[in-house]
């Protein structure tokens, strides 16, 4: 059985996230895109984790699923703020867990840690990463611990403004309970293979996203083939890299932190840039933030370019939304982005299926022949992106990628 999964995602109790993040939302818009299943998110919150018990019921499989039998797996991310080794870390971490009464225990013991886990569905605690491991997994062993984003500059393992250079700084003994890592948007596998310390690790893309709308959600997801689906099949998964048979990414340059710069002075720079400027903007002259580019270049100990062995394949997208605005020159959100939008998922079942597979002569008949091109553009790698950094999101170049003009024969 053929798996995609977005086991990352937030519910509207997060903070920036939209108030119709429900679950009717968020299983249409997952079948829309083609997600098979989705983690909860924020079950750590007393108003969210109420829904998520009424609304899903065990199946057959021990999985909970709605009434219409889309499945979930119980998740939820946690902030860790705290200092270690004469610095202040912020690390987040994705808990996955079988069932709601090691759900239940999960937040019974954040409480007396004096968490106050119902203040955002994303808490914030002064937990260190490797004692929230060791009360996670005491609990319950089922329970899963997934480092998120782990390039982000300012929450994550490795992050250029809290993280640290090695696994076991963060995790210490605990460091044998961690098994994947979720690279984040702004950096994809090939990039992490350039580091031997996570060759042992599985590497995971999941969403984390605050909107169900479907450029978001599913836009990163990780690939299973399981003959089953139920938890624990999940977990071996994730825990041994067998049944994970690779991920969706977006191109890395379209994360919100590819790049360094400053979103405030509109600085953009590669990691060569901000060396000649020695990580200072030349425009406020504060530090830059240095971004995923950079600090995976600081820790490589291998060339550009190499494959460890084992390692999964994955498959660079950008959301179908984005390509159809980018090529009709018109906002993402508009009736015509839309209307061929829902022309194309209505004849191809799903948006993963439009971008991973279906063949250009076929999306020739049903929208503009520049957007079946572009596709199929953005699914051989043949598009340039101009790169995000310090918050802001990349695009699609219009120097590089811009669409043809219409002759005679286009009308």
């Amino acid at each position: 059985m053929e798996i995609i999964a977005d086991l990352h995602i937030h519910s509207r109790y997060s903070r920036a996230t939209s108030k119709e993040l429900n679950i009717p939302n968020l299983v249409k818009y997952a079948k829309i895109k083609g997600i098979t299943l989705l983690g909860t998110g924020d079950f750590t919150h007393e108003l969210w984790l109420k829904e998520l018990k009424t609304q899903l019921r065990y199946n057959e499989n021990g999985m909970l699923a709605n009434r219409e039998g889309f499945p979930f797996i119980l998740s939820s991310e946690i902030s860790s703020i705290y200092k270690q080794d004469g610095a202040v870390r912020r690390v987040h971490n994705v808990i996955l867990s079988p069932d709601f009464e090691t759900v239940d225990q999960i937040r019974d013991v954040l409480k007396k840690r004096g968490v106050n886990i119902d203040s955002d569905g994303r808490p914030i605690c002064g937990i260190p990463s490797h004692e929230l491991v060791e009360l996670v997994k005491e609990i319950n062993s089922r329970n899963e611990i997934i480092p998120a984003h782990i390039w982000t500059p300012w929450f994550s393992l490795f992050g250029s403004k809290s993280g640290f250079d090695k696994i076991e700084d963060c995790y210490k003994d605990q460091t044998k309970h961690i098994h994947a890592l979720e690279t984040g948007l702004s950096s994809d596998p090939a990039m992490n293979w350039r580091l031997s310390q996570l060759d042992k690790y599985s590497l995971v893309s999941f969403s984390d996203l605050h909107s169900y709308w479907p450029w978001r959600i599913g836009r990163e997801a990780t690939l299973f083939d399981l003959g089953v689906l139920n938890y624990d099949n999940i977990i071996r998964a994730l825990r041994t890299k067998d049944g994970l048979t690779g991920t969706i990414e977006v191109d890395p340059s379209y994360g919100k932190y590819h790049h360094d710069g400053h979103r405030a002075c509109n600085v953009n720079f590669t990691p060569a840039e901000s060396k000649k400027h020695n990580n200072i903007c030349p425009v406020c002259k504060k530090p830059l933030t240095i971004g995923v580019l950079n600090r995976i270049e600081e820790l490589a100990d291998r060339k550009e370019g190499f494959k460890p062995d084992g390692s999964k394949p994955f498959h660079s997208l950008m959301p179908l939304s984005e390509i159809i605005s980018f090529v009709m020159n018109t906002g993402i959100m508009t009736k015509k982005v839309w209307d061929v939008y829902n022309k194309l998922i209505g004849r191809f079942d799903s948006e993963i299926n439009v971008l991973m597979n279906t063949k250009l002569e076929d999306m020739e008949k049903v929208c503009d022949k520049r957007i079946a091109k572009m596709i199929v553009d953005v699914r051989n790698g043949n598009i340039k992106v101009d790169a995000g950094y310090d918050g802001v999101y990349g695009n699609i170049s219009k120097d590089k990628n811009k669409p043809p003009q219409k002759s005679l024969s286009d009308f």
